[in-house]
Protein backbone atom coordinates (compact mmCIF):
# COMPACT_ATOMS: atom_id res chain seq x y z
CA UNK A 1 0.00 0.00 0.00
CA UNK A 2 1.39 3.53 -0.78
CA UNK A 3 1.72 5.83 1.91
CA UNK A 4 0.95 9.62 1.06
CA UNK A 5 3.41 12.56 1.48
CA UNK A 6 1.57 15.38 2.93
CA UNK A 7 2.40 19.36 3.22
CA UNK A 8 1.94 19.19 7.20
CA UNK A 9 -0.29 21.88 9.11
CA UNK A 10 3.08 23.53 10.78
CA UNK A 11 0.57 26.12 12.76
CA UNK A 12 -3.42 27.51 13.10
CA UNK A 13 -2.91 30.29 10.85
CA UNK A 14 -0.61 28.35 8.12
CA UNK A 15 -2.36 27.57 4.93
CA UNK A 16 0.63 26.83 2.66
CA UNK A 17 3.88 26.06 2.70
CA UNK A 18 7.49 25.75 0.20
CA UNK A 19 9.32 22.82 -0.57
CA UNK A 20 12.95 24.17 -0.08
CA UNK A 21 15.52 21.32 -0.22
CA UNK A 22 14.53 17.67 -1.05
CA UNK A 23 16.87 15.43 1.34
CA UNK A 24 16.30 12.53 -0.29
CA UNK A 25 16.70 11.98 -4.23
CA UNK A 26 13.65 10.06 -6.05
CA UNK A 27 13.89 6.16 -6.22
CA UNK A 28 15.89 6.75 -3.07
CA UNK A 29 14.64 3.60 0.39
CA UNK A 30 13.65 6.00 2.96
CA UNK A 31 13.12 4.63 6.62
CA UNK A 32 10.01 5.84 9.03
CA UNK A 33 10.87 9.11 10.89
CA UNK A 34 14.05 10.32 8.71
CA UNK A 35 13.77 14.03 7.68
CA UNK A 36 12.68 13.75 3.84
CA UNK A 37 12.37 17.20 2.82
CA UNK A 38 12.54 20.85 4.29
CA UNK A 39 9.44 23.12 4.55
CA UNK A 40 9.71 26.68 4.54
CA UNK A 41 6.42 28.82 5.97
CA UNK A 42 6.29 32.68 6.78
CA UNK A 43 7.74 31.54 10.29
CA UNK A 44 9.55 28.55 10.60
CA UNK A 45 11.71 26.37 8.45
CA UNK A 46 10.90 22.37 9.57
CA UNK A 47 12.17 19.16 8.20
CA UNK A 48 9.30 17.13 7.26
CA UNK A 49 9.61 12.99 8.20
CA UNK A 50 8.55 9.91 6.39
CA UNK A 51 5.56 8.14 7.58
CA UNK A 52 7.01 4.97 6.56
CA UNK A 53 9.65 2.82 5.43
CA UNK A 54 9.86 2.32 1.45
CA UNK A 55 10.62 3.73 -2.02
CA UNK A 56 10.18 7.66 -2.37
CA UNK A 57 8.36 8.94 -5.56
CA UNK A 58 9.07 12.35 -5.04
CA UNK A 59 6.14 14.69 -7.04
CA UNK A 60 6.65 17.96 -5.27
CA UNK A 61 8.81 20.89 -6.70
CA UNK A 62 11.77 22.62 -4.77
CA UNK A 63 10.81 26.28 -4.75
CA UNK A 64 6.96 25.68 -5.05
CA UNK A 65 4.47 26.72 -3.04
CA UNK A 66 1.62 24.12 -2.13
CA UNK A 67 -1.42 24.52 0.15
CA UNK A 68 -1.48 22.10 3.09
CA UNK A 69 -2.58 18.46 2.43
CA UNK A 70 -1.33 18.57 -0.93
CA UNK A 71 0.05 15.26 -1.90
CA UNK A 72 4.29 16.12 -2.53
CA UNK A 73 5.85 12.41 -2.57
CA UNK A 74 4.64 8.50 -2.31
CA UNK A 75 6.21 5.84 -0.66
CA UNK A 76 5.82 2.07 -1.15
Amino acid sequence: MAHEVRIPKLGVAVEQGQITEWLCADGDTVAAGQAIYVLATDKTETEVESPADGQISIIGEVDEDYPVGTVVATIN
